[in-house]
């Protein structure tokens, strides 16, 4: 289980860099609604704090049946602070990092194999009726 949370924190960092991250429940929202072939996989964040949240619950809710119905593959995370640590840059607090999306390359050449570990957990997750696997990120 290690493994996978490392995976994912390879695979938020290397679309970071190659600026495929989208990260904020809206701006995700519209790229899903604009381009949803260019989706590749979602984080879903959230923390006691935010769980008595309905509005985020319902974005939450659509959030999973658009990536369902699209075939995308799709985790939670139980730390949004440590999401929005490996996401974020320093000088900005991210309030919003409920929700990270990954988008394919525009070319779409490139393999990521920390990606590919992912999709393979979340097939797997599928098969034992686990919709959206929680996925725990260590401490750096």
């Amino acid at each position: 289980m290690e493994a996978i949370g490392k995976s994912l924190k390879e695979a938020l960092k290397s679309a970071q860099c190659e600026d495929r991250l989208t990260v904020g429940v809206y701006e995700s929202a519209k790229i899903m609604n604009d381009d949803p072939d260019s989706v590749s996989f979602c984080v879903l964040a959230t923390d006691e704090e935010w769980e008595c949240d309905i509005a985020l619950q319902i974005h939450f809710t659509l959030i999973q049946s658009f990536c369902f119905d699209n075939d995308i593959s799709i985790v939670r995370v139980n730390d949004m602070q440590r999401l929005a640590e490996i996401v974020g840059d320093k000088t900005v607090q991210l309030e919003d990092a409920h929700c990270c999306l990954i988008t394919n390359p525009v070319d779409g050449s490139w393999e990521d194999a920390a990606l590919e570990k992912l999709h393979l957990f979340c097939e797997e997750s599928r098969s034992l009726n686990d919709w959206v696997p929680e996925i725990t990120l260590l401490e750096r």
